[in-house]
């Protein structure tokens, strides 16, 4: 009796610790992402911008919490930039070839040498579109979500810039509009939203454009 009493209380003890110690490793935190077509929207659309949007994404992470390859990464953020030769139509019923696909990683400038490292493995696996990274480059970067309003805003030094807002009634167009991607990242609840601004440009891709006024762009959260 007393030597199962003793098990009990040791796992009870021990409960919490691997629990906290699970919490530590496990990554959560938003994601916000905006693409060159949209989203949210009809067949009809959809294969009017096939093959000729749609070739440039920017997704980007805010973590709140956790590790990575053993390196904590809590309130760090990390933003990839991504380009290819054709719509990037993954997980659609659309036909598209998308190749020569290349990103630029931006990494929090306030992250140090391991850390940068980190976000950048850690990017990379989560986001699996995202083909050959061609440059690192470092910024200050400030982003939050408002999962509510889906109000998302992104500032990535010069180089990346978004805000988000919810779609409204007035945004449909043929009233058969559904989210016609996905997102390219591997996240969770995620909420097509109404592209207000959002620009990149930055070295590496060459290329540089804006989005404006679409229903392009998805706020999420992820748990790793």
């Amino acid at each position: 009796m007393l030597r199962t009493l003793s098990i009990v209380c040791a796992l009870l003890v021990a409960a919490p610790v691997a629990l906290a110690a699970e919490l530590s490793h496990t990554l959560k935190g938003d994601y916000l992402e905006t693409r060159t077509c949209d989203v949210y929207t009809g067949p009809c659309f959809a294969n009017g911008q096939i093959g000729l949007s749609g070739f440039d994404a920017l997704m980007a992470w805010n973590i709140e919490r956790g590790s990575y390859e053993g390196v904590s990464l809590a309130g760090f953020k990390v933003v990839v930039a991504t380009t290819a030769s054709d719509t990037l139509n993954f997980g659609s019923t659309l036909e598209a070839k998308p190749k020569n696909i290349r990103s630029v990683v931006i990494v929090d400038k306030q992250a140090n040498k391991q850390q940068r490292d980190a976000l950048l493995h850690f990017a990379m696996q989560y986001a699996p579109h995202a083909g050959k990274v061609v440059k690192v480059v470092s910024a200050p970067i400030e982003m939050s979500a408002d999962h509510f309003d889906i109000v998302g805003k992104l500032k990535a030094g010069d180089y990346a810039e978004v805000t988000t807002r919810k779609l409204h009634k007035g945004d449909c167009v043929c009233s058969n509009e559904s989210t016609f991607y996905p997102p390219l990242a591997e996240v969770k609840n995620a909420v097509p939203a109404y592209t207000v601004a959002g620009n990149f440009a930055a070295p590496g891709l060459g290329t540089t454009w804006s989005n404006p006024g679409t229903r392009s762009a998805f706020l999420a959260s992820f748990s790793y």
